[in-house]
Parts: structure tokens; C-alpha cells; sequence
């Protein structure tokens, strides 16, 4: 598909809305390639009409019914002026789905009356900083039947699995489905997925959702404004994007050139975001969605370059060595060591290396002495880790110790091509959660966590035997926990266990 007009143009890719057969509609891996073929990735969002076969859920969505809980509703405060504002969220009291949805159709929360979607749009934009509206995101669950074999969005079985599979992780939301009921003005800020990941929403019931998407090619330039318009938010976090709290009006983006889609997501039908995909939108009403993340093979090298964000505890970084060594095994070894040169999907002019491993977990785990046997190498691959253990070691094995991959697990073995050489009593860094916050509050309120975990872990590093200085590869600080926690994050303190 040319992205070129014949007047000599660039043309800018328009969503595509697909409509699949029943027998079409049943391969869920089968049916995203096709549509990629048909260009529908190039503008990073696509729309889905089900077959009126699939039924996700049969006993239908009679509120009384549902009878769910939504722990941690979220009050969205939006400050700013001429479409740039930032958006805050704050935690509310936990209320059932009958409560959150009479709020939604009270006086105050309710949707004002409109001519259609361009005029609901307007009074979007122009009131998207009064009357703060609740957001029941991130809500772990699913109301997908559990038998439903056909796009259940539960389990989707793509390469994503792996994840679990391999590490024995499971990240809310990512490899699990989370459900979002929204009210009026109800907003998603500008953001890509996770790790630039593929999602799936499908509209259980209710109102309408508006949704804005920026073609991948173009998503540099979205990041580039926003680093503009907000230099503070920039100056602290070079990802800070990742913190989904930027809101930016489609006429702001007119006025810098950035081209964009909008769409309009009913109930009954499902939007899919494709990798790198940054979009954004809001809520009509009271309605409930449910949503997960996906991955194929085409978004290996995206996740590979994706950015980081390493100012916050509760962002979600996934280990990509299982998806190299199984997809791209003859890039392996040289991306193990820093030098696997290439380009970001979406910057094929750009050559630089794809971002070496992190650790995923630094302890005192049983290492092979230069006088022990070789270990088996056909162990490799079989480290399991969980969400709390993944805390990055920043200054990594990998060269310094002549290691090509993480230290890992006192449970997993270790091949010949990876061990290190004899250590003495190796001390380790525990993470401890504090599930007190009253009484410890006045004690970690101040903590750096960043600076804290560099200066103890640089002690520690610098205690360990080694022959050769060698170099550190994580260049860019400590990569702290991967739970899945969007709106919500626990402070954490570093220990060292004697």
C-alpha cells in the first residue's frame, strides 16, 4: 500500500473499519495479520464489527447482575488552557457498579444533550477542565463468559503468553484482562501501550467512546510537541508520556502539523491499537470495556527499542529475552552483548543498537566456581521469576563479570557461557513492601528510591571479586518493579539482608 498520492503527497493512513465473517473471525492470530496486510497497522488503530455469531457473554449486562466491586475509582483533574492541559488522577473510595453508575447519570455526571458526535466533541474539549468525572480503569477482571473460545480477550494464546510461560509472570492487564467502566468526559490521555504493545478493547455496553490515534510513523513527532509544550514533565522523565497524563486537542495538533485519526467505538464493536499506535480519547457516558495487550512477531523489534519510563515504581517492563532467542535467534548473541544494530520500526533511517537486557533479579543465587563441572546447556531458559522480583540491577553482569545474560535464580541453572567466576559470600538487595503506609509514612516520605537503590547496590557491586573492570551496560539507572499498577503505586524501601 503506497502512502504516496499521485499529486506527489503523502498520503496520511486512515482507519479501516473491518467487518469478518463468522469462519474469518475465528483465527484472532490469522485475522490481525490480514488486517495488517491490509495497511490497517499504518494508522495505528482499527476498528472491528463482530459477527453476530460471537456472543462474549450470553446472561447479558444487567447491572444487579454484574455485581462487582470497583476498588479504586479514579477522580480526573484536568488543568490547563487552548487544548494543553495535564491530567491527575486521584484514588477514590472503593463503590459498587451500581453506585458508580448512578453517579454517572446523576445532574452533575450525566451527558449533556448534543446534535451528534462533532457537537458532543466540542463540549468535550471545551469543558474537559470542569467538573471532574470518575474513571473505574484498570479493573482486574473480565465479563467475558469463561467459556467463550472465539477472541476471548482473557486468553488471546499470542506470543505474548510467553511471558508467563517462560517467566511465570502475569502482569494485570497485560497478559490478563482489565475492565473500564467510564462516565461523561471520561478520559484515556495520550499514551502508547506498554512496552508498545498491541491492545484489544471491545465495548461490553453503554455509551460511545471517541477515540484519536496518530499513525506510528508520525508518533515522534506527537513526542517532540509534548516535550515542547510541557519541558518540566520532559526535564523529569524522558518518557514522560508513559505517565498517561497529557492531554493535547486535536486542533493543537492541526496547528503543528501532526497528522491524526478520530473514530467513534460502539457498543459491540472492538478497537484494536497496533505497536507504537499512540492514541487517546474519552468517554460519552456510563459504559464498560474490557481490554488486554497482545503481541506477534512484528512487534518484537518495537519492544526491543520501546522507551522506558524509570521515574515511576509501577511501570511495566517485560523482558524480551525469550521473544529474541525464540524469533530472532541469529541476533541473539549480539544483542546480548550491545551490539545488535538496526532501526526502530518507524525510524528505518536511524541505526543504532537495540538496548541490551536488563537484569531481572539480583540475589545471592548459587554460582558456578571455576573448579565446579560444566552446567548442562540445555538448563538455559528455564529461570522462573515473579512480578515482585524484578527489580533491574543497575550495574550489571553482563560484561563486567563476563556474563552474557542475568543473574538469575537460585532455583534455575546456569549454562557453561554464562557463569561467572568464584565469589565469595555474595550479599543481596530484598525489596520490602510497606503495606502500613500510617506508620511509616513520615519515614519514606522524603526517600529517594533511585539514589538510595544506587548508592547501596554500587556497594554491594563494588564488594564482589573480579579480575577486570569491564563495563556497565545499563546506562540509564535502575529499572524498578514491573506490576502493573496504572493509577496506584506502594513506596518501597531497600534492605540489605545480612
Amino acid at each position: 500500500m503506497s502512502n504516496i498520492s499521485e499529486d506527489g503527497r503523502q498520503k496520511i493512513p486512515r482507519i479501516i473499519t473491518f467487518r469478518p465473517s463468522y469462519e474469518e473471525f475465528k483465527d484472532f492470530s490469522g485475522f490481525v495479520d490480514y488486517m495488517e496486510s491490509r495497511g490497517a497497522h499504518l494508522a495505528g488503530l482499527a476498528k472491528i464489527i463482530p459477527p453476530p455469531e460471537w456472543v462474549p457473554r450470553k446472561s447479558g449486562y444487567e447491572i444487579d447482575q454484574i455485581n462487582m466491586t470497583i476498588p479504586a475509582p479514579i477522580c480526573q483533574i484536568v488543568s490547563g488552557k487552548q487544548g494543553e492541559y495535564q491530567q491527575i488522577n486521584v484514588t477514590r473510595r472503593s463503590m459498587t457498579l451500581r453506585q458508580f453508575k448512578e453517579l454517572a447519570e446523576s445532574e452533575r455526571h450525566q451527558t449533556p444533550k448534543h446534535f451528534d458526535y462533532d457537537d458532543l466533541e466540542r463540549k468535550y474539549w471545551k469543558n474537559v477542565t470542569y467538573i471532574s468525572p470518575l474513571y473505574a480503569a484498570d479493573v482486574k477482571g473480565s465479563l467475558s463468559d469463561p467459556d467463550l473460545e472465539v477472541w476471548n480477550i482473557d486468553r488471546l494464546d499470542t506470543i505474548l503468553d510467553y511471558v508467563n510461560k517462560d517467566y511465570g509472570i502475569e502482569i494485570d492487564g497485560v497478559n490478563t484482562a482489565y475492565l473500564y467502566f467510564g462516565m461523561w468526559k471520561s478520559s484515556f490521555a495520550w499514551h502508547t501501550e506498554d512496552m508498545d504493545l498491541y491492545s484489544i478493547n471491545y465495548l461490553h455496553f453503554g455509551e460511545p467512546k471517541t477515540w484519536y490515534a496518530i499513525p506510528p510513523a508520525y508518533g515522534r513527532r506527537l513526542e517532540k510537541l509534548v516535550d515542547r509544550i510541557f519541558p518540566e514533565s520532559y526535564h523529569n522523565c524522558g518518557a514522560h508520556l508513559r505517565h498517561k497524563m497529557t492531554l493535547v486537542s486535536p486542533q493543537v495538533l492541526k496547528q503543528n502539523k501532526i497528522p491524526f485519526n478520530r473514530i467513534t467505538q460502539e457498543c459491540n464493536e472492538i478497537m484494536i491499537t497496533f505497536p507504537y499506535g499512540y492514541h487517546a480519547g474519552f468517554n460519552h457516558g456510563f459504559n464498560g470495556a474490557e481490554s488486554t495487550n497482545f503481541a506477534s512477531k512484528r512487534w518484537i523489534e518495537y519492544g526491543k527499542r520501546a522507551s522506558i519510563c524509570r521515574c515511576r515504581k509501577d511501570m511495566v517492563k517485560i523482558s524480551m529475552e525469550t521473544f529474541v532467542k525464540r524469533f530472532q535467534p541469529e541476533r541473539y548473541e549480539n544483542w546480548l552483548r550491545g551490539v545488535d544494530y538496526g532501526s526502530h520500526p518507524e525510524e528505518p533511517n536511524k541505526i543504532c543498537p537495540a538496548p541490551p537486557p536488563t537484569l531481572n533479579k539480583y540475589t545471592s543465587a548459587k554460582r558456578k566456581s571455576s573448579n565446579d563441572s560444566e552446567t548442562p546447556p540445555e538448563s538455559a531458559g528455564n529461570n522462573k521469576l515473579t512480578p515482585s522480583n524484578n527489580v533491574s540491577c543497575p550495574t550489571n553482569c553482563l560484561q563486567k563479570r563476563g556474563c552474557s545474560v542475568a543473574m538469575r535464580d537460585e532455583q534455575s541453572e546456569v549454562p557453561p557461557s554464562i557463569t561467572c567466576t568464584t565469589f565469595k559470600k555474595i550479599p543481596r538487595v530484598v525489596l520490602h513492601k510497606i503495606d502500613r503506609p500510617n506508620a511509616v509514612a513520615a519515614a519514606a516520605k522524603h526517600m529517594d528510591f533511585n539514589s538510595t537503590a544506587v548508592v547501596k547496590l554500587k556497594r554491594v557491586w563494588q564488594d564482589l571479586p573480579s579480575p577486570t573492570t569491564g563495563n556497565n551496560l545499563l546506562t540509564n539507572g535502575i529499572i524498578k518493579n514491573t506490576k502493573r499498577m496504572r493509577f496506584q503505586t506502594k513506596t518501597i524501601l531497600l534492605d540489605e539482608d545480612e
